[in-house]
């Protein structure tokens, strides 16, 4: 019935004018906000002014712009790939690393990373990261891999490090053993030796050569003759050991006429004395590049190699790379050739802007010149392509790399990604006829998702009907999926448009177009507050800029500016450049506006304010005042690494990044950045630097923050009892230094928890008792758990109430508060705790295992799969995969435990379940 009378219902044109701030990267809207500065500037000026005529400049402003409508938001076309069964691709690519060769590890590790570029999780991407480097066998894979790490901790924004330095640190980033071809088994956090190298001067006056030997050979070189050693000379390669030894007539001649060589005298000096001393310290730079050119032209290998890895030894600027690489190119110098690029690399994102660097790396002889010197160049342009497109998606810079990812695209899903990644750049840019080429030719290479984008480009180009049409195909023929649906509402009309949202909400919850939308819908029919509503689902589980910016828009438009303010604040701790998507306005202007209706505050009164919102759970309104204290003092590092550390407990983890390096650069002492330093080292899968960075902060001063990230690091595995009792001497030590409540409430429930796992519990619930006692809401949590341990449910049942009484954000309280009651009120529990926050895995996994008891193993399967749709968790896949193993499904069993793998090569139990099977399936 969809389908009938489709060009009626086509008639009238949906417009499109503005797109989603949900759009992946740093957009360059410089061009947006200068065009619409004048909108904005006498508001300001009249607020200054007069503060008397604020709240109608406010007004004015709303007016101006209207509110957002439905027609000026669409979701993005994610820049990714999204396999229409991602569980079966992770088992194929597991079940393909299992059986390759080691050249091949690294790649497809690399396309592990793409895979799971869907799922947002930086510490998984990370991971597929290290264990490709890890894995690299040729010198450019090395190269880029480091450089690629190093750019995901975004070193380039720390103050005083140079992007070549290494001293002692990680083995997998280190510059030099980067120049080393072949693989060479090391871990994670194995250290390199540069700090420990001793430098030894040369003294060219104090060469030891070899005895004195007869020169009975002489090469003239214009009125120059040059002396050598016959048979040295004839050792250096095959074609002179011909031309002196072999049936050449220069094998009778004394004197020998190099005239038309190609070499200089000063370069044949250079290469007679090479020749019995094997050493290139004796030479300047110029010297090693003659004596490189000369041995490219006469096949001297060994000389070659020698001067290769000697000039790739000395790149340490872009100006000398970009010197350098092009030597490299002309004589085939790998070695010297990857050297270049590793500083080019490790100098991203500033290199994008060299218009030098972009004419070697974007030419189209490019992919050519690097297989020259042996090199496969897709690797080193996916690096590329992705910083390009995370600093703008419609430059000409970001749209030539991708067009060179796409030539040397060898592989199927390379090729889609090439393809793909370039249609979502050309619509971006509005070039939507060549966009839809490029989504048609990666969906013929089988990826559906690019569907989407040929739908988008037809929609754009005002064929509403033939999209809708493309979409609808889509759903029928394959397994429906979130965006399917999400995708053929903006095609739909009416209560269609409703239906498919609500039906893409159901699918796929994290999707957050639908809620916008809803919103937009409610406040279009005057209902403003219920469209607040309809965002703070979504909010409660998912913190994006583009919800809070139109959720103060609606605050705005119901003059409440104080919640406003605390949006647009929280929106820019997230993204600090931000420009509304409706009116094109910066973050910061908007803030200035809305200053002069809020109350301001003193520092003193931002600290109380903190305390109340921190003990209250509320994660936003945190955020808020802490950028406003920021204000009150910039640059202050305690503040920016509060920030971070209310980042990271809200999952965005490149924020929290991001001020972790703010809170380091400003730090006013070598101990206070030894222990940033030690949490970014933390956050980026480095535990043995953390934990060395923290000794260094130790040693230079004990301080709370030192002995807490010492002790966080050291709890982050099984502890024994010998090192349980380590890391609560670390944090005993850590509570007798000065900090501020917020900072000891933590430390005491950390150490209360430590008391639990070693059965401690009157210990332990002393801690937890010091923490409530200075407002640390969740302590509500281990003490439950002290309770639960003492056998007092009810208690634990109780203490879990307070919290959810307590904190605005509670969704994993009702998940904790679970575990204490019986079934039924359990499953009440966790259904609120899934109304709240749909990403949460533990609910799924309790309401399965339930169904599983009751022997309704089809509910329980489709319990699960049903958020694994969505979110392909290593707990829930291991428990389907158990699920088919009870069930004889052994292929599903494989599958899902392949898929849970391929996440954590190392999770004992689906490795076990998966080696049972593996048996059980051999039997049949």
């Amino acid at each position: 019935m969809r389908g009938m009378k489709l060009n009626e219902r086509f008639k009238t044109t949906q417009v499109h004018a503005l797109n989603s701030s949900e759009t992946s990267g740093k957009r360059n809207k410089a061009c947006d906000v200068v065009n619409s500065a004048h909108k904005i500037r006498s508001f300001l000026s009249r607020s200054k002014s007069n503060s008397k005529s604020t709240t109608s400049g406010i007004a004015n402003l709303v007016l101006t712009f209207q509110l957002p409508s439905i027609a000026t938001f669409e979701p993005c076309i994610e820049p990714c790939l999204k396999p229409i069964n991602l569980v079966e691709s992770l088992a194929e690519l597991y079940h393909r690393l299992e059986s390759c060769h080691q050249s091949q590890k690294a790649l497809l590790f690399v396309e592990q990373y793409s895979l799971l570029c869907n799922l947002r999780d930086q510490k998984l991407l990370r991971r597929c990261l290290k264990k490709a480097r890890q894995n690299s066998v040729d010198v450019l894979s090395k190269v880029v891999l480091s450089a690629w790490l190093r750019f995901e901790r975004r070193e380039d924004e720390l103050e005083g490090v140079s992007s070549m330095e290494c001293v002692g640190g990680c083995l997998l980033e280190c510059p030099k053993v980067n120049l080393v071809h072949g693989f060479s088994l090391c871990s994670i956090n194995d250290r390199c030796q540069c700090g420990q190298e001793t430098k030894q001067e040369t003294n060219t006056e104090s060469v030891c050569l070899p005895d004195e030997e007869e020169k009975d050979v002489c090469f003239c070189i214009g009125n120059e003759e040059i002396n050598c050693v016959r048979w040295r000379i004839a050792a250096l390669s095959d074609p002179f050991k011909a031309m002196l030894y072999g049936g050449f007539s220069e094998s009778k001649m004394r004197k020998i006429d190099f005239t038309k060589s190609g070499v200089c005298p000063k370069g044949m000096r250079a290469v007679e004395l090479y020749s019995r001393a094997k050493r290139l310290d004796l030479f300047t730079p110029m010297t090693i590049l003659e004596l490189l050119s000369f041995a490219s032209r006469f096949c001297c290998e060994e000389m070659k190699s020698a001067c290769d890895a000697s000039l790739a030894s000395i790149v340490g600027s872009v100006d000398d790379a970009l010197i350098l690489i092009e030597y490299g190119f002309e004589e085939r110098a790998p070695i010297l050739v990857a050297s270049c690029l590793q500083v080019l690399l490790r100098e991203l994102p500033e290199t994008l802007y060299n218009s030098k660097v972009m004419k070697i790396l974007c030419s189209s002889e490019a992919n050519e010149r690097l297989a020259m010197v042996g090199y496969d160049s897709f690797l080193l342009y996916y690096f590329l392509t992705q910083v390009a497109m995370e600093e703008s998606m419609v430059s000409k810079t970001t749209t030539m790399l991708l067009e060179r990812l796409r030539e040397c695209a060898n592989e199927r899903w390379q090729t889609t990604l090439a393809y793909h990644q370039l249609g979502c750049v050309l619509l971006e840019r509005k070039e939507y006829n060549d966009s839809q080429h490029c989504f048609e030719a990666a969906a013929e290479a089988g990826h559906v998702y690019s569907v989407a984008g040929v739908a988008r480009t037809k929609h754009k180009q005002s064929q509403p009907c033939s999209a809708y049409k493309l979409i609808s195909s889509l759903i029928f023929e394959h397994k429906p999926a979130g965006w399917m649906y999400q995708e053929r509402a903006l095609y739909d009309t009416g209560r269609e448009t409703s239906f498919d949202l609500d039906i893409a909400t159901e699918l796929d919850p994290s999707l957050s177009y639908p809620y916008k939308y809803r919103a937009l819908a409610k406040v279009e029919e005057k209902q403003i507050e219920d469209g607040i509503l309809e965002l703070n689902k979504i909010i409660g589980f998912k913190l994006s800029p583009d919800c809070l910016e139109l959720r103060a828009w609606f605050f705005i438009a119901l003059q409440d500016y104080d919640s406003a303010m605390r949006d647009i604040r929280a929106l820019l701790t997230l993204e600090p450049n931000y420009v509304t998507s409706h009116g094109k306005i910066t973050g910061k202007n908007l803030v200035h506006l809305l200053s002069y209706e809020v109350q301001q505050k003193s520092q003193a009164e931002c600290w109380m304010q903190l305390y109340e919102q921190w003990s209250s759970v509320d994660d936003i309104g945190s955020l808020a005042i802490i950028h406003r204290m920021l204000e009150n003092e910039p640059a202050k590092s305690l503040i920016e690494f509060r920030q971070s550390l209310l980042l990271l407990r809200l999952n965005c983890q490149k924020a929290a990044m991001r001020s972790l390096r703010m809170a380091r650069n400003h730090s006013s002492t070598t101990q206070e950045r030894l222990t940033y330093e030690g949490w970014i080292m933390y956050d980026t899968g480095y535990r043995e630097e953390t934990l060395a960075r923290a000794d260094r902060s130790i040693t230079i001063q004990k301080s709370f923050e030192a002995f807490f990230l010492k002790a966080y690091a050291l709890a982050d595995t099984n502890l024994d009892p010998e090192s349980s009792s380590y890391v609560i001497q670390l944090l005993e030590a850590a509570l007798k230094c000065p900090s501020d409540g917020l900072r000891k409430g933590q430390a005491l429930n950390n150490l209360g928890s430590i008391y639990v796992d070693c059965g401690k519990l009157d210990l332990a619930k002393a801690c937890y008792e010091n923490a409530l006692a200075i407002r640390h809401t969740r302590a509500h949590q281990g003490l439950a758990r002290v309770y639960d341990q003492k056998n007092q449910r009810k208690a634990a049942y109780d203490e879990m109430t307070k919290l959810i009484e307590k904190a605005a954000s509670n969704a994993s309280a009702y998940e904790k508060r679970s575990e204490y009651c019986d079934r039924e009120m359990a499953m009440s529990d966790l259904d609120v705790a899934t109304q709240l926050d749909p990403l949460r895995t533990y609910p799924y996994r309790y309401r399965a295992a339930v169904m599983m008891d009751e022997q309704k193993e089809t509910e329980a399967v489709e319990e699960l799969s049903k958020a694994i749709n969505f979110k392909p968790d290593l707990q829930m896949l291991h428990l389907r995969a158990a699920f088919y193993e009870s069930m004889g499904d052994l292929t599903s069993a494989l599958q899902d435990c392949q898929a849970a793998l391929c996440l954590d090569p190392n999770h004992t139990d689906t490795l076990d379940l998966y080696q049972r099977a593996q048996k059980l399936s051999f039997q049949f």
